[in-house]
C-alpha cells in the first residue's frame, strides 16, 4: 500500500496570513512551556506553592495595618471587614503585577528557543502569564479561608466574576506584550518595568474604595484615575464579592476601552517588532 509523500511548502509573503493558525497549531508548545515555567517557578525553594499565598497575605496585612489602622479607612461597605476588603483587591492586582513582570523578561529569558526555531513568539509571554493566573487560583482559597474567618457570606454575584476574571486576563496580557516586545529592543525597560508595577499599585484600589477616593478628587483627576484598567476589574471583584458595594459603571466601561486599547497596541507592537527579536536577542 503506497503512502502519500510529506510535503512541506514554503511560500513567501504568507506569514501574515498563517501567523493566527499557527498559535493554534503550536498549542502543543504553549502548553510545554507554561508547564516548564510552572514547575521552575517554586524550584528549590522551602515554602515552594505557599509562596503565591504568603505574598498577598503579607500584602494584605500591611495594607490592613496602613490604611485601617494609620489612617483610619473604612471598606464602601462598613458591614465588611477591612482585610477581607482589601484582599479582594489584592489578588487582582497580584494577578496582573505578576504577569507583567513575568512576560516582560520572557523573550529574553527563552533566548537559545528563539534563536533556533521557528514559532509565533507571542506564545512566549501568553504562557508566562498563564503562570501567574494559576497562582491567581491558588490564592482565590486564602479569600475563600477569610471568609470563614470573620464569618462573612459572600455575595450571590460571585458567579459574575469569571467575566472580571478574563478582564484582568486581557489587560495583563496587552500591556505585557506591549512591554515585552519594547524590552527586547530597549534593556533599560527591565529597570524601568519594576518601578511602574510598584508606582501602580499606589494608584489602583487595592488598599482604599474607588468610591472614598473619587469623592475627593478634581473632574481632571478622575478621568486619569478612571484610565488605570485596573481600577474597573479591582472593583468588579469586590462588587462581586460583597451585596452592598455599588457597581460602578464608568469604571468598567473605561477599563474595557483602556484593555481593547492595550490589546491592539501590544499585538501592533509585537507583530511590527517580532521578525527583529532573534537579531536583537
Amino acid at each position: 500500500m503506497s503512502q502519500q509523500p510529506f510535503r512541506l511548502s514554503i511560500v513567501p509573503d504568507k506569514v501574515e496570513q498563517h501567523y493566527w493558525q499557527d498559535l493554534f497549531r503550536y498549542k502543543e508548545l504553549f502548553y510545554i512551556l507554561a508547564w516548564r515555567d510552572l514547575k521552575v517557578r517554586y524550584k528549590q525553594t522551602i515554602l515552594g506553592v505557599a509562596w503565591s499565598v504568603v505574598r498577598p497575605l503579607l500584602t494584605m496585612v500591611i495594607f490592613t495595618i496602613v490604611f485601617s489602622k494609620a489612617a483610619n479607612l473604612k471598606a464602601d461597605d462598613p458591614s465588611v471587614p477591612y482585610a477581607i476588603f482589601v484582599l479582594a483587591g489584592v489578588l487582582p492586582w497580584q494577578f496582573f503585577s505578576n504577569a507583567v513582570g513575568e512576560a516582560s523578561n520572557s523573550l529574553i529569558g527563552n533566548a537559545g528557543l528563539l534563536s533556533k526555531v521557528y514559532f509565533p513568539r507571542m506564545i512566549i509571554p501568553a504562557s508566562s502569564i498563564i503562570t501567574a493566573f494559576v497562582d491567581f487560583l491558588i490564592t482565590l482559597m486564602l479569600l475563600v479561608c477569610l471568609f470563614f474567618y470573620y464569618g462573612y457570606m459572600p455575595s450571590s454575584k460571585m458567579v459574575f466574576l469569571p467575566l472580571f476574571i478574563v478582564l484582568n486576563f486581557f489587560a495583563s496580557l496587552g500591556i505585557s506584550l506591549f512591554i515585552t516586545a519594547l524590552n527586547v529592543k530597549y534593556r533599560d525597560f527591565r529597570y524601568i518595568i519594576p518601578f511602574i508595577i510598584q508606582f501602580g499599585l499606589y494608584i489602583s484600589p487595592v488598599g482604599f474604595g474607588t468610591q472614598t477616593l473619587v469623592g475627593k478628587l478634581p473632574v481632571a483627576l478622575k478621568g486619569l484615575f478612571m484610565l488605570n484598567p485596573m481600577v474597573g476589574v479591582i472593583d468588579g471583584f469586590r462588587w462581586c464579592c460583597f451585596d452592598k458595594t455599588p457597581f460602578s459603571m464608568d469604571s468598567f466601561i473605561y477599563s474595557i476601552c483602556v484593555t481593547l486599547a492595550f490589546m491592539v497596541l501590544g499585538i501592533m507592537t509585537f507583530r511590527k517588532m517580532e521578525r527583529s527579536f532573534a537579531d536583537l536577542i
